[in-house]
């Protein structure tokens, strides 16, 4: 007997991972098929195949993020994108001792990058960020030493969604001739940015955060601010520049650049659309609850997508007793198995309890309507019950 398949809950985890698109699907399919040539083969047309594919995805990638081919270079995600940028303009600096800016509500891909970078004699300033998450351009300029080398703030959280002021930030490190690396993995194929007007010098992203495959990423490599070098930080191969040795995962390229092409037609409409539902649903529950905290900025300053809210006085336990049928986060994904409180809600002065009472709500490409008014009505009621006596 064929097993009933379990019926799976509304999906609000966007911030977490994507699904992915059916047109990347198709895009990609040929090369998880019969076009499953080496980008390395240069002698015959099994690795051409291969060759054009990942040429034509490095061209979809920059025309999203408004820079070259030329400065893709392909990774696993935005982790190991973060790891490069990090480690290996360290190892190219060691010698000069040098000093890192990034800030406290950084993904933990960045943050404990720039500790490791410490076994190489790097040092690291952590910036604090305000109640809504965002870092103050004066303690930036105030940071800035005679080593310091390279700052790496991230252009959107994943957790609340605070959108920081990267093009001010990019002015200084040009001022300053320092290196500036962003983490863009939240941001791209969510809103409209151009890497010409935003001079970065470095920049993560990753396909799954974008309705392309998992296990792919990019990072941009560029030299705006001042000539410097980039390091590897793995060995064995010419490919990438020999910044990226290893066999090119060609489906997964061709998947990250069809995703790309697809974000730059849909990306602004999406983006209206997604921004009605956060209104929505903000607007909505705190006319009943104005107790009720959004954490980061308010709506209209932060990523489209995104919800976090804390509740006084309510326990981790009953969201989810009382949301079950809702597929949420309270925090990143990436930590959802410690039991601590959040390290980016924590560095913004919220408490303990209320960070562990803490609801993620991430909306995506095909979240619809009536999930939405699912969702809203499971929330109150929840509420509902948990302030009835008070």
């Amino acid at each position: 007997m064929t097993p009933k398949p379990l019926s799976l809950p509304i999906y609000m985890d966007h911030n977490a991972t994507t699904p992915l698109d059916p047109s990347v699907r198709e895009a990609m399919r040929p090369y998880l098929e019969d076009s499953f040539g080496n980008a390395s083969s240069a002698s015959h047309a099994y690795g051409w195949q291969a060759q054009s594919a990942v040429k034509k995805a490095r061209e979809q990638v920059a025309h999203l993020l408004g820079c070259r081919a030329g400065d893709i270079v392909w990774t696993s995600g935005a982790t190991e994108s973060n790891n490069l940028a990090i480690l290996g303009v360290v190892r190219a600096y060691c010698k000069e001792k040098p000093h890192i800016i990034t800030q406290a509500t950084e993904h933990k891909a960045v943050l404990e990058v720039c500790e490791a970078g410490g076994d190489w004699g790097a040092d690291t300033t952590v910036l604090p960020v305000n109640a809504e998450g965002l870092i103050s351009i004066d303690d930036l300029r105030k940071a800035i030493r005679p080593n310091t080398v390279m700052v790496s703030i991230m252009m959107a959280n994943n957790e609340v969604g605070a959108l920081q002021p990267v093009e001010e930030i990019a002015k200084i490190c040009r001022e300053h001739k320092l290196i500036f690396h962003t983490d863009a993995a939240q941001s791209v194929g969510k809103y409209k940015f151009d890497l010409h007007s935003i001079p970065a010098d470095l920049v993560s992203l990753s396909g799954h955060k974008l309705y392309g495959p998992k296990g792919i990423g990019a990072l941009v490599v560029r030299a705006l601010n001042r000539e410097f070098t980039l390091k590897p930080i793995l060995f064995g191969g010419d490919q990438e520049k020999k910044l990226r040795p290893g066999t090119l995962n060609v489906s997964g390229i061709v998947g990250l650049g069809a995703a790309c092409e697809t974000a730059a037609q849909v990306m602004q409409d999406e983006c209206t659309r997604l921004q009605a539902f956060q209104t929505r649903v903000l607007k909505t529950l705190r006319a009943r609850f104005p107790q009720v905290k959004l954490n980061g900025p308010p709506e209209g300053q932060r990523l489209c997508n995104n919800i976090s809210l804390s509740f006084p006085d309510l326990h981790a336990d009953d969201m989810a007793l009382d949301l079950s049928g809702i597929a949420f986060s309270s925090g990143s994904a990436c930590n959802s198995a410690s039991a601590k409180p959040s390290h980016v809600l924590k560095a913004m002065g919220v408490s303990d309890p209320m960070a562990r009472a803490t609801l993620r709500l991430g909306m995506g490409r095909f979240t619809t309507e009536s999930e939405v008014s699912t969702v809203i009505d499971k929330v109150l009621k929840m509420l509902e019950k948990a302030y009835a006596s008070r």
